[in-house]
């Protein structure tokens, strides 16, 4: 099932799967939104939780027991109910059950809201435990968008601006995807950060803590096309596909803990950056992006 939220600047077609984006449209016919292709990047932007990235051999420990669980855990697979919908806003929810309990063993809630205004789209992840336990958990975006916008541009003119850095110090990863300690520093060519990552030999550029929790996709000339703005995430991953072409995407993904990673211990309470809720408790992280 597809909902449409729309105003004056955008139309936004939002997946009841995932609850995920599906389109994203201004009202001049630029869709902003990667559209999936089988041969490149199938997905378009896939929710990540309760856990992202690869785990090590599929598995985390809980307390000790070992539990499996697939990259970027299931959200981005499970259908949510549809709780509330207005012309600019809609609400998605997802609650535990049998299949999810078996591949992570705690009662939740996971109630997504989109929110239009202007030209702007937040997106709100209201997480709750609804368990009797301490819950830990990870939770991240993977939005993925056109690259070039336009059909005169290329992929090589765009490129990814993180403002107040000049150069980034990002984490490495290993051949099985495992997050390494930070290597090299980069310098940014006029503050500009190439959408191919395996430039820097990385499968994903994973950074933490960018200084203003901003992200810029700009044009040929320099103009911003899409702002991410997640101040609520401390960590972002931007990736594309390694291909011998142009893929003609990117994805910028705010994160709020580090994929797994060859310097942290199995236990899900390790991870770095790894969130954890009371019985009963509920928290909000929440990020804006802004379509030019």
């Amino acid at each position: 099932m597809i909902v449409t939220i729309h105003n004056e600047c955008l139309t936004v077609d939002i997946e009841d799967l995932g609850a995920q984006l599906a389109s994203v449209r201004s009202h001049q016919g630029t869709e902003y939104l990667w559209q999936g292709d089988a041969d490149i990047w199938a997905r378009r932007a896939p929710i990540l939780f309760p856990v992202l990235g690869r785990l090590k051999d599929n598995t985390y420990l809980l307390d000790g027991v070992p539990h499996k669980i697939g990259q970027h855990g299931f959200a981005r697979d499970c259908i949510f109910e549809l709780v509330e919908q207005t012309d600019t806003q809609a609400v998605f929810r997802l609650t535990d059950n049998a299949e999810t309990r078996r591949l992570y063993p705690f009662s939740f809630s996971l109630t997504i809201t989109y929110t239009l205004e202007g030209n702007r789209l937040t997106k709100c992840h209201l997480v709750k435990n609804r368990s009797e336990q301490v819950m830990y958990y990870e939770l991240g975006v993977h939005d993925g968008f056109r690259a070039p916008l336009e059909e005169h541009e290329t992929m090589s003119q765009y490129a990814i601006r993180l403002p107040g850095l000049d150069a980034i110090t990002p984490y490495g990863m290993d051949e099985k995807a495992m997050v390494t300690p930070k290597g090299e520093t980069i310098p940014l060519e006029n503050g500009r950060l190439s959408l191919t990552p395996s430039t820097y030999h990385l499968d994903t550029v994973i950074l933490d803590q960018p200084p203003q929790a901003k992200a810029v996709l700009v044009d040929g000339q320099d103009r911003p096309r899409v702002t991410v703005d997640f101040p609520q995430f401390p960590y972002l991953g931007i990736w594309t596909q390694d291909k011998p072409f142009d893929t003609n995407y990117v994805c910028i993904e705010p994160w709020s803990t580090l994929p797994d990673a060859t310097f942290v211990g199995r236990e899900l309470s390790e991870k770095a950056g790894i969130r954890s809720l009371q019985p009963g408790q509920a928290e909000e992280l929440s990020y804006t992006t802004t379509f030019s």
